[in-house]
Protein backbone atom coordinates (compact mmCIF):
# COMPACT_ATOMS: atom_id res chain seq x y z
CA UNK A 1 0.00 0.00 0.00
CA UNK A 2 1.02 3.62 -0.72
CA UNK A 3 2.15 5.91 1.78
CA UNK A 4 -0.54 8.32 0.23
CA UNK A 5 -2.81 5.08 0.93
CA UNK A 6 -1.68 4.62 4.16
CA UNK A 7 -2.13 7.86 5.52
CA UNK A 8 -6.03 7.77 4.12
CA UNK A 9 -6.34 4.67 5.92
CA UNK A 10 -5.37 6.20 9.27
CA UNK A 11 -6.75 9.64 8.63
CA UNK A 12 -10.18 7.38 7.97
CA UNK A 13 -10.07 5.27 11.27
CA UNK A 14 -12.52 5.48 13.93
CA UNK A 15 -10.57 6.66 17.77
CA UNK A 16 -11.55 3.05 18.62
CA UNK A 17 -8.98 1.38 15.86
CA UNK A 18 -6.29 4.01 15.95
CA UNK A 19 -4.42 1.83 17.60
CA UNK A 20 -4.80 -0.79 15.43
CA UNK A 21 -3.89 1.32 12.68
CA UNK A 22 -0.78 2.38 14.28
CA UNK A 23 1.00 -1.38 14.84
CA UNK A 24 0.00 -2.14 11.18
CA UNK A 25 2.50 0.39 10.04
CA UNK A 26 4.96 -2.41 9.60
CA UNK A 27 5.73 -5.74 10.33
CA UNK A 28 9.24 -4.22 12.80
CA UNK A 29 6.55 -2.01 15.07
CA UNK A 30 4.81 -4.94 15.58
CA UNK A 31 8.10 -7.17 16.55
CA UNK A 32 8.99 -4.26 18.97
CA UNK A 33 5.76 -4.32 20.79
CA UNK A 34 5.65 -7.71 21.16
CA UNK A 35 9.39 -7.78 22.19
CA UNK A 36 8.91 -4.68 24.41
CA UNK A 37 5.80 -6.66 25.93
CA UNK A 38 7.90 -10.04 26.52
CA UNK A 39 10.91 -7.82 28.63
CA UNK A 40 8.08 -5.63 30.75
CA UNK A 41 6.22 -8.83 31.39
CA UNK A 42 9.82 -10.63 32.13
CA UNK A 43 11.73 -7.66 34.53
CA UNK A 44 8.24 -7.79 36.34
CA UNK A 45 7.22 -11.49 37.17
CA UNK A 46 10.67 -13.20 35.71
CA UNK A 47 12.39 -13.04 39.28
CA UNK A 48 9.65 -14.99 41.06
CA UNK A 49 10.88 -18.06 39.29
CA UNK A 50 14.17 -17.74 40.20
CA UNK A 51 14.85 -19.33 44.23
CA UNK A 52 17.69 -16.74 44.75
CA UNK A 53 17.43 -12.88 45.86
CA UNK A 54 18.94 -10.21 44.53
CA UNK A 55 21.54 -10.05 46.78
CA UNK A 56 21.65 -13.72 48.29
CA UNK A 57 25.66 -15.28 47.81
CA UNK A 58 26.28 -18.73 46.57
CA UNK A 59 29.48 -19.91 47.65
CA UNK A 60 29.34 -23.20 45.31
CA UNK A 61 29.06 -20.61 42.21
CA UNK A 62 31.20 -17.72 42.10
CA UNK A 63 31.39 -15.94 38.69
CA UNK A 64 29.79 -19.32 36.92
CA UNK A 65 28.39 -19.14 34.13
CA UNK A 66 25.05 -19.72 32.87
CA UNK A 67 23.84 -23.44 33.84
CA UNK A 68 20.63 -25.19 34.09
CA UNK A 69 21.37 -28.10 36.42
CA UNK A 70 22.60 -25.01 39.41
CA UNK A 71 19.56 -22.33 38.71
CA UNK A 72 22.05 -19.75 37.38
CA UNK A 73 20.34 -19.14 34.23
CA UNK A 74 22.58 -16.53 33.18
CA UNK A 75 24.84 -17.14 35.62
CA UNK A 76 26.91 -15.82 38.51
CA UNK A 77 28.85 -12.54 39.24
CA UNK A 78 31.97 -12.34 41.10
CA UNK A 79 30.34 -11.97 44.39
CA UNK A 80 28.11 -15.31 43.92
CA UNK A 81 24.85 -14.15 42.99
CA UNK A 82 22.14 -14.94 40.71
CA UNK A 83 22.92 -12.81 37.43
CA UNK A 84 19.58 -13.72 36.07
CA UNK A 85 17.47 -12.07 39.53
CA UNK A 86 20.05 -9.10 39.11
CA UNK A 87 19.52 -8.22 35.47
CA UNK A 88 15.56 -8.22 35.65
CA UNK A 89 15.42 -6.64 39.27
CA UNK A 90 17.95 -4.11 37.51
CA UNK A 91 15.57 -3.65 34.84
CA UNK A 92 12.86 -2.51 36.97
CA UNK A 93 14.99 0.16 38.57
CA UNK A 94 16.32 1.33 34.37
CA UNK A 95 11.93 1.18 33.59
CA UNK A 96 11.08 2.96 36.17
CA UNK A 97 13.72 5.47 35.91
CA UNK A 98 13.04 6.10 32.36
CA UNK A 99 9.13 6.43 32.73
CA UNK A 100 9.21 8.56 36.21
CA UNK A 101 11.90 10.63 34.75
CA UNK A 102 9.44 11.01 31.45
CA UNK A 103 6.72 11.82 33.94
CA UNK A 104 9.06 14.73 35.54
CA UNK A 105 9.89 15.96 32.65
CA UNK A 106 6.63 16.72 30.90
CA UNK A 107 5.28 18.16 34.12
CA UNK A 108 7.85 20.75 34.17
CA UNK A 109 7.72 21.32 30.62
CA UNK A 110 4.25 20.96 29.66
CA UNK A 111 3.65 23.55 32.19
CA UNK A 112 6.48 26.11 31.36
CA UNK A 113 5.55 25.83 27.88
CA UNK A 114 2.47 26.55 27.79
CA UNK A 115 2.15 29.23 30.37
CA UNK A 116 4.92 31.24 28.64
CA UNK A 117 2.63 30.64 25.23
CA UNK A 118 -0.30 31.80 26.25
CA UNK A 119 0.77 34.57 28.52
CA UNK A 120 3.13 36.16 25.78
CA UNK A 121 4.90 39.45 24.92
CA UNK A 122 7.55 40.07 28.19
CA UNK A 123 7.02 37.41 30.31
CA UNK A 124 7.19 35.19 26.83
CA UNK A 125 9.88 36.57 26.41
CA UNK A 126 11.52 36.29 29.87
CA UNK A 127 10.58 33.12 30.64
CA UNK A 128 12.47 32.01 27.18
CA UNK A 129 15.38 33.57 28.03
CA UNK A 130 15.80 31.77 31.12
CA UNK A 131 15.11 28.64 28.77
CA UNK A 132 18.13 29.65 26.33
CA UNK A 133 20.55 30.67 29.80
CA UNK A 134 19.52 27.23 30.92
CA UNK A 135 20.34 25.09 27.48
CA UNK A 136 24.19 26.53 28.18
CA UNK A 137 24.16 24.80 31.20
CA UNK A 138 26.68 21.62 31.19
CA UNK A 139 23.23 19.73 33.11
CA UNK A 140 24.99 16.11 33.16
CA UNK A 141 27.44 18.14 35.27
CA UNK A 142 25.07 19.20 37.56
CA UNK A 143 23.32 16.11 37.65
CA UNK A 144 26.80 14.11 38.85
CA UNK A 145 26.91 16.88 41.19
CA UNK A 146 23.66 16.70 43.02
CA UNK A 147 24.70 13.09 43.02
CA UNK A 148 27.74 13.39 44.61
CA UNK A 149 26.50 16.14 47.09
CA UNK A 150 23.22 14.20 48.05
CA UNK A 151 24.01 10.53 47.71
CA UNK A 152 22.50 7.78 45.50
CA UNK A 153 18.95 8.64 46.23
CA UNK A 154 16.55 6.81 43.64
CA UNK A 155 14.14 9.30 44.31
CA UNK A 156 16.58 12.48 43.90
CA UNK A 157 17.63 10.52 40.51
CA UNK A 158 14.51 10.76 39.17
CA UNK A 159 14.23 14.34 40.10
CA UNK A 160 17.54 15.02 38.73
CA UNK A 161 17.52 12.98 35.01
CA UNK A 162 14.03 14.61 34.66
CA UNK A 163 14.51 17.97 35.36
CA UNK A 164 17.26 17.86 32.96
CA UNK A 165 15.16 17.35 29.52
CA UNK A 166 12.10 19.69 30.50
CA UNK A 167 13.68 22.60 28.46
CA UNK A 168 13.05 20.32 24.51
CA UNK A 169 9.30 19.99 25.96
CA UNK A 170 9.00 23.92 26.80
CA UNK A 171 10.03 24.62 23.80
CA UNK A 172 7.75 22.53 21.82
CA UNK A 173 4.42 23.13 24.19
CA UNK A 174 4.98 26.43 23.62
CA UNK A 175 5.11 26.79 19.83
CA UNK A 176 1.72 24.76 20.02
CA UNK A 177 0.21 27.18 22.33
CA UNK A 178 1.16 29.94 20.27
CA UNK A 179 -0.96 28.08 17.30
CA UNK A 180 -4.19 27.25 19.65
CA UNK A 181 -4.40 30.34 21.99
CA UNK A 182 -6.21 32.35 19.01
CA UNK A 183 -8.92 29.45 18.03
CA UNK A 184 -11.96 30.18 18.33
CA UNK A 185 -12.65 27.87 20.93
CA UNK A 186 -9.86 29.78 23.36
CA UNK A 187 -11.48 33.32 22.43
CA UNK A 188 -14.63 32.00 23.35
CA UNK A 189 -13.85 31.06 26.83
CA UNK A 190 -11.82 33.81 26.78
CA UNK A 191 -15.04 35.85 26.35
CA UNK A 192 -16.38 34.17 28.91
CA UNK A 193 -14.85 35.30 31.61
CA UNK A 194 -13.03 31.69 31.92
CA UNK A 195 -9.30 32.09 34.03
CA UNK A 196 -6.38 31.83 32.16
CA UNK A 197 -5.30 28.78 33.97
CA UNK A 198 -8.79 27.21 33.32
CA UNK A 199 -8.22 27.95 29.73
CA UNK A 200 -4.94 26.08 29.87
CA UNK A 201 -5.73 23.30 31.69
CA UNK A 202 -9.05 23.01 29.97
CA UNK A 203 -8.62 23.91 26.05
CA UNK A 204 -4.89 24.50 25.36
CA UNK A 205 -2.99 21.09 27.10
CA UNK A 206 -5.65 18.54 25.60
CA UNK A 207 -5.35 19.86 22.36
CA UNK A 208 -1.34 19.32 22.34
CA UNK A 209 -1.68 15.64 24.11
CA UNK A 210 -0.57 14.02 20.76
CA UNK A 211 2.58 15.98 20.45
CA UNK A 212 2.98 15.55 24.07
CA UNK A 213 2.80 11.50 23.92
CA UNK A 214 4.96 11.66 20.80
CA UNK A 215 7.66 13.41 22.58
CA UNK A 216 7.34 11.39 26.00
CA UNK A 217 7.65 8.23 23.68
CA UNK A 218 11.16 9.35 22.59
CA UNK A 219 11.87 10.43 25.76
CA UNK A 220 12.01 7.73 27.70
CA UNK A 221 14.90 5.69 26.19
CA UNK A 222 16.80 9.15 26.60
CA UNK A 223 16.48 8.65 30.11
CA UNK A 224 17.32 4.82 30.97
CA UNK A 225 20.52 6.18 29.22
CA UNK A 226 20.96 9.05 31.07
CA UNK A 227 20.37 6.80 34.10
CA UNK A 228 22.88 4.01 32.34
CA UNK A 229 25.43 6.23 32.22
CA UNK A 230 25.41 7.72 35.49
CA UNK A 231 25.65 4.04 36.72
CA UNK A 232 28.23 3.44 34.48
CA UNK A 233 30.03 6.21 35.93
CA UNK A 234 29.52 4.58 39.94
CA UNK A 235 26.64 6.95 40.66
CA UNK A 236 23.37 5.23 40.15
CA UNK A 237 21.84 2.66 42.40
CA UNK A 238 23.41 2.23 45.41
CA UNK A 239 23.56 -2.23 46.56
CA UNK A 240 22.32 -4.15 46.63
CA UNK A 241 19.80 -2.81 44.07
CA UNK A 242 21.03 -2.59 40.82
CA UNK A 243 20.20 -1.24 37.31
CA UNK A 244 20.94 -2.41 33.78
CA UNK A 245 23.95 0.67 33.76
CA UNK A 246 25.27 -0.53 36.65
CA UNK A 247 25.60 -4.12 35.67
CA UNK A 248 26.92 -3.23 32.20
CA UNK A 249 29.57 -1.68 34.16
CA UNK A 250 30.60 -4.47 36.14
CA UNK A 251 30.28 -6.54 33.07
CA UNK A 252 32.69 -4.60 31.30
CA UNK A 253 35.70 -4.86 33.28
CA UNK A 254 35.08 -8.90 33.92
CA UNK A 255 34.34 -9.31 29.90
CA UNK A 256 37.16 -11.33 28.90
CA UNK A 257 37.16 -13.21 31.88
CA UNK A 258 33.12 -13.86 32.22
CA UNK A 259 31.54 -12.40 28.74
CA UNK A 260 28.23 -13.70 30.13
CA UNK A 261 28.09 -10.51 33.11
CA UNK A 262 28.22 -8.08 30.04
CA UNK A 263 26.02 -10.24 27.32
CA UNK A 264 22.62 -10.44 29.25
CA UNK A 265 22.07 -7.27 30.84
CA UNK A 266 23.65 -5.13 27.90
CA UNK A 267 21.03 -6.97 25.20
CA UNK A 268 18.34 -5.88 27.36
CA UNK A 269 19.32 -2.86 27.56
CA UNK A 270 20.09 -2.60 23.74
CA UNK A 271 16.89 -4.62 22.90
CA UNK A 272 14.96 -2.18 25.20
CA UNK A 273 16.52 1.14 23.63
CA UNK A 274 16.01 -0.42 20.58
CA UNK A 275 12.57 -0.94 20.37
CA UNK A 276 11.48 2.10 22.41
CA UNK A 277 13.00 4.27 19.66
CA UNK A 278 11.17 2.73 17.00
CA UNK A 279 8.03 3.08 18.86
CA UNK A 280 8.75 6.61 19.35
CA UNK A 281 9.48 6.98 15.86
CA UNK A 282 6.62 4.99 14.41
CA UNK A 283 4.20 6.93 16.75
CA UNK A 284 5.85 9.87 15.48
CA UNK A 285 5.22 8.96 11.66
CA UNK A 286 1.57 7.79 12.59
CA UNK A 287 0.70 11.66 14.21
CA UNK A 288 1.80 13.16 10.86
CA UNK A 289 0.17 11.13 9.11
CA UNK A 290 -2.70 11.48 11.01
CA UNK A 291 -2.87 15.25 11.62
CA UNK A 292 -2.07 15.55 7.33
CA UNK A 293 -4.91 13.48 6.27
CA UNK A 294 -7.15 15.50 8.95
CA UNK A 295 -6.05 19.08 7.30
CA UNK A 296 -6.60 17.24 3.91
CA UNK A 297 -9.93 16.72 5.15
CA UNK A 298 -10.90 19.81 6.24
Amino acid sequence: MSAAGNSVAVGATPAGSGWRAFFNQSRGVRVCSCLLLAIAVLVVFGPLLSPYAIDQVDWQHIAEGPSWSSGHWFGTDNNGRDLYVRTLRGGQISLLVGICATAISLLIGVSYGAIAGYAGGRIDQVMMRMVDVLYAMPFMFFVILLMVLFGRNLLLMFIAIGAINWLDMARIVRGQTLSLKHREFVDAARALGVPAADIIRRHIVPNMMNVVVVYASLAVPQMILVESFLSFLGLGVQEPMTSWGQLVSLGAREMESAPWMLLFPASFLAVTLYCLNVLGDALRRYNDALAGSLRGAA
